[in-house]
């Protein structure tokens, strides 16, 4: 059965979309989600369905906005898929903590970063459903604003790495 990994957009951030993981998971399971785990409280969930992704995030989207009273961004990748972003961070040798991927659902336009305000040191470059950038003065401190990237949800490589060896246990 396939397993999926589900990120959660501005959930349990900054004060705003307060979703107590226990109540996550419960909605998982209700969905008919197996083996339910999550990460901690930003809105990371590890499960199993044999459904196909566009469903999984469908039917997690539809419960959320029912819990929530608003639309819940939810992007959705497989283990597998997780493993690539994992593979294809194109800072290896930068700190886990400063390097992101925002997590999108279609790939990012080809001129995506044509376009950024308020970019110091930081570097960005694409990857297939991903914009990783290395935050190299630290997040906190930032400007960046990739436009293409409102819509996603980014992750640090600490989590990412943790979210797949969750998948793969």
């Amino acid at each position: 059965m396939p397993v999926y990994i589900a990120l959660l957009r501005a959930v349990n951030v900054g004060g705003t979309g307060k979703l107590p993981m226990p109540e996550l998971r419960d909605m998982c399971e209700a969905l008919g989600f197996t083996r339910v785990r999550t990460y901690i409280a930003s809105g990371n969930v590890v499960f199993e369905s044999r459904l196909a992704e566009a469903s999984v995030k469908q039917k997690l989207e539809e419960r959320l906005e029912a819990y929530a009273g608003k639309p819940v961004g939810v992007t959705v990748r497989t283990a597998a898929e997780m493993a690539a972003v994992l593979q294809g961070n194109p800072f290896p040798a930068a700190a886990p903590d400063r390097t992101v991927a925002i997590f999108l659902d279609a790939p990012p336009p080809a001129d995506a970063l044509d376009t950024v305000s308020g970019q110091n040191a930081e570097e960005c470059l694409l990857g297939e459903r991903e914009i990783y950038v290395f935050y190299k003065d630290g997040i906190g401190r930032s400007k960046l604003k990739i436009a293409a990237a409102k819509a996603g949800t980014s992750r640090n490589m600490n989590t990412v790495a943790k979210l797949l060896e969750i998948a793969q246990a």
